[in-house]
């Protein structure tokens, strides 16, 4: 007889993933995945001009098996391209100097996201709220450094939630994001960078630029371009 038959399976611990449909977000759902969470995915509907992230995120919380949750949202101002569609999306890759920020920035965007994850994660119990922010190849965003995650943990650690923000990917080049998220088997053929809301990759924003600079260095090819 079987003396471990009736032991019961144990409990998978909880995370809620913020979704965007893009290449960090997706392999941060398949790394936290791996490390044996039962993820729950938040995705964000901000009236953004590339809803398109939407479409993706949706798919790639269905193909993981996660549950998945779009919160739409109403920002009172329109302080960003990504947001007013009269605005021009900059095609250059940004410089990163000190208090200039691109347009494509929306004033305390990854903040409002996390109080919402935060809410959720401790509605159902989750120990961890993931995100897929990075510091090396991004547009300058001061709500992507590690400083901000480092400030967020105190602040949870002193309300003593037992909750924490994990940005694994923060310290890394997109190229390694890319090396990971394929070895995670991260179906990139579904997601989506593009900051612009046409049917196809601009190719041109800044975001778009990363992600080719990535699969570039990587050595890999963009599986996404295939259905082009």
């Amino acid at each position: 007889m079987n003396k471990n038959r009736h032991l019961k399976k144990p409990i998978k611990r909880k995370a809620v993933i913020l979704l965007s449909g893009g290449l960090d977000s997706s392999t941060v759902l398949y790394w936290a995945k791996e490390q044996g969470y039962k993820c729950y995915c938040l995705i964000f509907d901000y009236n953004q001009r590339h809803k398109k992230e939407l479409v993706s995120a949706k798919k790639l919380a269905s193909i993981s098996g996660c549950p998945y949750k779009v919160v739409k949202i109403k920002l009172p101002w329109d302080k960003s391209s990504l947001i007013d569609k009269n605005k021009k999306i900059p095609v250059k890759l940004p410089a990163n100097k000190k208090g200039k920020l691109p347009t494509t920035y929306i004033p305390g965007r990854n903040t409002i996201f996390i109080s919402f994850a935060i809410s959720y994660a401790e509605s159902i119990g989750a120990s961890a709220v993931f995100i897929g922010a990075n510091a090396i190849d991004y547009s300058g965003y001061p709500d992507c450094r590690p400083k901000y995650y480092n400030a967020l943990n105190r602040v949870l650690r002193n309300l003593g939630t037992g909750l924490r923000i994990r940005a694994p990917l923060l310290k890394l080049k997109k190229s390694g994001i890319i090396r990971l998220g394929t070895r995670l088997k991260t179906p990139y053929a579904l997601t989506w960078s593009c900051y612009m809301g046409e049917k196809t990759p601009c190719g041109k924003c800044d975001s778009c630029k990363f992600r080719e600079k990535g699969f570039r260095e990587a050595g890999i090819k963009d599986p996404s371009l295939k259905k082009q």
